[in-house]
């Protein structure tokens, strides 16, 4: 099976240092900095990058479900939220939160939570970031 890898590189310390992350296929590179993570500074951060994963596996891991089970999905939008807090003096991820719509004819509203639900605990993803508590939120949105 494929193996995916992205590089990281920190020059200097925790708070004034900076870093740089890239993606093993070239499809994207940025900064990141304390700032980043922990404030409101530009680039990115760890915890965007997992959210940026979880939603694209998940989002799959739907599409894939829902195939399986004889719909055909139109469209699929998963936002995943990654909470990062310092807990007891320790930087800790307590929750990661799901939001996903999607347009899937001749589906109803239970079906559409339950193949969400089975695609949030299957995600490859999901399984990796089992730790913190994962909450969804899954919304079907009309045909039209």
């Amino acid at each position: 099976m494929k193996t995916s890898n992205a590089r990281a590189k920190w020059t200097g310390n925790l708070q004034a240092g900076r870093g740089r992350v890239a993606l093993g296929s070239g499809a994207f590179a940025g900064d990141y900095s304390f700032t980043s993570r922990f404030e409101q500074g530009a680039g990115t951060n760890p915890e965007e990058l997992i959210a940026a994963a979880h939603a694209g596996c998940f989002s799959m891991a739907l599409a894939h479900g829902l195939t399986s089970a004889g719909y055909e999905p139109k469209e699929i939008n998963t936002t995943a939220k990654v909470r990062i807090e310092n807990t007891d003096g320790a930087f800790v991820i307590p929750w990661i939160e799901l939001e996903t719509e999607g347009r899937v004819p001749g589906i109803d509203e239970t079906e559409f939570r339950q193949q969400a639900e089975t695609a949030k605990n299957g995600c490859p993803v999901s399984k990796a970031l089992a730790g913190p508590e994962i909450r969804l939120t899954a919304i079907r949105l009309s045909d039209a």
